[in-house]
């Protein structure tokens, strides 16, 4: 039986093959995991129906399972249809998760297409596809090296 809060057999499968500088995308709900995805990732379906399962839980058990040295959030939209004044709730729900699991890490984020070609490369290991329906839910995490 495993010990961290991460059960998930594929999820975990994956994890344990990753090594330092992997990366991992919680995507939400809207993200197009199907094809923006980099050529050595598996995806990981979580989209049981709109909010269920969200970014924030994945994001829970998946820091709960390996070492993070890294988060990026795709930077909010100032124009348009998805503009937002200010970060976006969820990413305070993110800060919380960070802190609880004792890390001193900063979310950073990145412009929409920068994100998009930083999940699109050889390191990216593992999408796991959210039902979240949060605008900006989107995380990437880069995993570190286990010190103990």
């Amino acid at each position: 039986m495993l010990r961290s809060r991460l059960i998930h057999p594929q999820i975990n499968a994956v994890l344990a093959a990753a090594g330092h500088h992997s990366t991992i995308l919680i995507a939400d709900g809207n993200y197009p995991a199907l094809n923006k995805r980099g050529p050595n990732a598996e995806l990981v379906s979580l989209n049981l129906m709109p909010g269920l399962v969200t970014c924030d839980q994945i994001l829970q058990a998946v820091l709960s399972a390996v070492p993070v040295e890294r988060i990026q959030t795709m930077q909010t939209e100032t124009e348009g249809p998805y503009a937002l004044d200010g970060d976006p709730p969820v990413w305070e729900d993110y800060r919380k998760s960070i802190r609880d699991a004792g890390l001193d890490l900063q979310i950073e984020p990145i412009e929409k297409w920068d994100f998009y070609k930083a999940v699109e490369t050889p390191d990216h290991v593992l999408t796991i596809q959210s039902g979240d329906q949060q605008r900006y839910a989107n995380i990437l995490l880069s995993i570190g090296v286990r010190m103990d």
